[in-house]
């Protein structure tokens, strides 16, 4: 009978655990949450961004990219959403988040649903469910599947993305261990890098590696030199901030898994893809992941607890009005 009493008291307490500190890894994140209280919320928010994507071929890297720093700061609460106030400089203030862009999608997408179900859709689902299909209309179907109950946190502070994002300049123990920090494997780390494989790359993330690499004017000696000549042709001093290239030379408006077979090239645009190959056991899922059908299953399982991280659920957080401020 003690010992009965003491399993439930243990129960009790992890759940309060989960409802106060909000680290259950998954919380209560189901598949069709909105099923009964708004049966066309996922249908809404595809429909709008494969309207936009047909319209804008950046938005998926956008889109995905603003999605993984959600995540990685206080969770998948839609915190990166929320603009600065007066006292309060907010998550996109920092450095890493002046060049996230689709706002705009997620606000449209919010606007429809709150017309056709109010206060009941949150925007961090809305900014898991657009990333998911921004890069699947690529494919004509859902590339993973993207389980629902998230609700949106109240706090968002410039210092909180600084102090939680991966930078372009990390190297492999950094990166395993913010990773690591976020409850996410080895392998997670080199199947979400593979979402470098759309998009583009400012040249003051990775001109260090061109010109100045250990402080001497230097150039890394892992890149590829034929690929940084070709980097330095369009990215010519070390502090250009405006100049941008693709970051999977090729195809990097194709979600594929090109960017593994480069990254082997040592054409790896950031310090933070080169990292990957100064590990065995990374560098050995790298060779997995080169294949297509691979890197789209274990993608898909990657991003579906990246979009669990820290999540809040039940009563805890609140559903936003608009996404860009708090209720």
């Amino acid at each position: 009978m003690m010992r009965s009493r003491f399993s439930l008291l243990l129960i009790s307490c992890s759940l309060l655990m989960c409802i106060f500190v909000g680290v259950c890894h998954g919380g209560e994140l189901r598949k069709k949450f909105y099923k009964e209280s708004c049966p066309l919320a996922e249908d809404i928010v595809k429909n709008i961004t494969w309207t936009r994507v047909a319209n804008n071929v950046t938005l998926p890297s956008k889109l995905l990219r603003m999605h993984f720093h959600d995540c990685f700061v206080r969770g998948c609460d839609g915190s990166v959403l929320i603009d600065s106030t007066s006292n309060n400089p907010a998550e996109k203030e920092a450095v890493p988040n002046l060049t996230l862009g689709g706002f705009d999608v997620i606000e449209e997408a919010k606007t429809q649903l709150e017309k056709t179900c109010p206060g009941v859709v949150s925007c961090a689902d809305i900014l898991a469910l657009a990333a998911r299909d921004a890069v699947s209309f690529q494919f004509n179907k859902s590339m993973w599947e993207v389980l629902t109950g998230r609700r949106d946190g109240r706090i968002s502070r410039q210092s909180d993305a600084l102090a939680n994002l991966p930078t372009p300049f990390f190297n492999f123990t950094a990166l395993k261990q913010s990773f690591s920090s976020k409850g996410l494997t080895v392998t997670d780390l080199v199947v979400l890098s593979g979402g470098h494989t759309i998009g583009i790359g400012h040249c003051n993330f990775f001109s260090n590696r061109l010109y100045n690499f250990t402080g001497k004017g230097d150039q890394d000696p892992s890149l590829n030199s034929t690929y940084a000549a070709t980097l330095k042709s369009q990215c010519k001093t070390l502090t250009d901030n405006t100049t941008f290239v693709p970051m999977d030379p090729g195809t990097f408006l194709s979600f594929d898994a090109n960017y593994y077979k480069v990254l082997k090239l040592n054409q790896g645009l950031f310090q933070s893809d080169a990292a990957l190959l100064t590990n065995k056991g990374a560098s050995n899922i790298v060779d997995e992941l080169a294949s297509s059908n691979k890197f789209f299953t274990e993608f898909a399982q990657s991003i579906k607890r990246m979009g669990a991280i820290e999540v809040l659920t039940g009563s805890v957080g609140e559903i936003r009005k608009k996404c860009n401020v708090i209720n």
